[in-house]
């Protein structure tokens, strides 16, 4: 039996597959379940103009991909999409920032506040930083929220 998940992906990467036709774009599909949510990447040639920048032609493609499962399902999809590994490494360099920051707070004890990020990318240095052994916040007012690293 096919999970939500993996139906989800399966949905994802039609509507995908069907876009790089549209735009006559090269890419190869990955397919995966990624802890609770399905993650479709997209890898090949030069996809730079699908990433966009900063990421944010990657935040629409996947908020229209969003979309497309929810047209087929009736249900929300926190799917995740990537785009020749732009998240892969973003989150690797969002990882090591809190690890550097929880150490610099260490040391310091004093707290560090970092620059606004969006939503996913504070996950990703809450979770490094818990990681290390501290604590941190998120304070201020989107779309200028921003990660606070304390001493513990």
């Amino acid at each position: 039996m096919v999970t939500r998940l993996e139906q989800e992906g399966d949905i994802a990467a039609d509507y995908l597959e069907e876009l790089l036709d549209i735009a006559d774009l090269d890419g190869d599909l990955d397919i995966d379940v990624e802890a609770d949510r399905a993650a479709v990447s997209i890898v090949g040639a030069d996809l730079s103009q699908l990433v966009g920048q900063d990421g944010k032609v990657l935040e629409a493609l996947q908020e229209l991909t969003r979309l497309a499962v929810y047209r087929e399902t009736g249900e929300r999809s926190r799917l995740m999409l990537d785009i020749s590994g732009f998240r892969a490494d973003k989150r690797a360099r969002l990882t090591d920032l809190g690890t550097t920051t929880a150490e610099q707070v260490r040391s310091s004890g004093e707290p560090v506040s970092l620059d606004p990020m969006s939503p996913f990318e504070r996950k990703i240095v809450h979770d490094a930083v818990a990681a290390a052994g501290l604590r941190s916040e998120s304070e201020g007012v989107e779309p200028r929220r921003y990660v606070v690293v304390l001493p513990s």
